[in-house]
Order: structure tokens, then sequence, then C-alpha cells
């Protein structure tokens, strides 16, 4: 079983900062990229915030591993246009996330800043997403 999930840009660059197997970030982008749990949910605006941000200079990320993740949620993930939402957002740049995430059904925005989306059962945390995981028996313990 999978489901379907928008990666902020802060997940995925948290789990490649991190150097601990166990952290949230690490293991809901595991369940995406190699146990193909989660499939990423994305549109052209998404991937080419992930490809400006995961390349600056600050986080040392080589350019090879970064075009390899992004080349690999394209391929294993879903293109969706976004559909308008006339929620409020303190960062205009996460409306495409939430946008996206809603032309899916069933589909999660997985974040590490909750308080910059809706209070909706769809936002979740990496932490909170892997509890539904482990609750739908995807992801184990």
């Amino acid at each position: 079983m999978s489901v379907y999930a928008v990666y902020d840009t802060n997940v995925i660059v948290s789990a490649l900062l991190s150097r601990n197997a166990n952290a949230a970030t690490v293991k809901v982008l595991d369940a995406c990229l190699e146990k193909r749990q989660i499939i990423p949910v994305y549109n052209d605006d998404i991937i080419k915030e992930y490809r400006e941000v995961l390349l600056r200079p600050k986080f040392h990320f080589p350019e090879p591993l970064v075009m390899a993740v992004i080349k690999k949620l394209i391929a294993i993930g879903v293109h969706s246009d976004a559909i308008h939402s006339d929620e409020h957002f303190v960062d205009p740049k996460d409306i495409v996330f939430y946008e996206v995430a809603i032309s899916k059904d069933g589909a999660y925005l997985i974040t590490g800043n909750r308080k910059h989306f809706p209070n909706t059962p769809i936002v979740v945390t990496p932490a909170e997403m892997v509890s539904l995981l482990q609750q739908m028996d995807v992801l184990g313990s």
C-alpha cells in the first residue's frame, strides 16, 4: 500500500542534511525514494524550487546528488496541476505545495513548517507521516 504526498522543500533539505537514519525526515524521504511507499506529487513549480533550493551553496549538496534525487522524484511521482485555493498563506511561495496536494485525492502535504499552511488533516509533519505509515502498516517500526 502506498500514499500520495507533496514534499515541502524543507523536508528534503532536512533529510539530506541529517546524519540520523532514524530522523522522521529521513524516514519519509526513504519511504518515497527507496521503498516506494510514498508516491510524490509535484508540478513544474515545485521541481523548480527543489532544484533552486537544494543547489544553494550553503547546503553543500553535490549537484549530481541533487539531480539524482529530483530525477527519481519525477520518475516515481505523479505530475499534477495545482487547484486554486482561497486560503491565506504567510509565505506566498508555499501556496503551490498546498494547491498541488489538494489536486490529488487522498494526498498529504509533508512539511516541517506546519504553521505556514492551513490547519487541515492533509498537512502533516514528517513525524506525523511516519506515524500514519506505521498505522497503515506501510513503513513498519
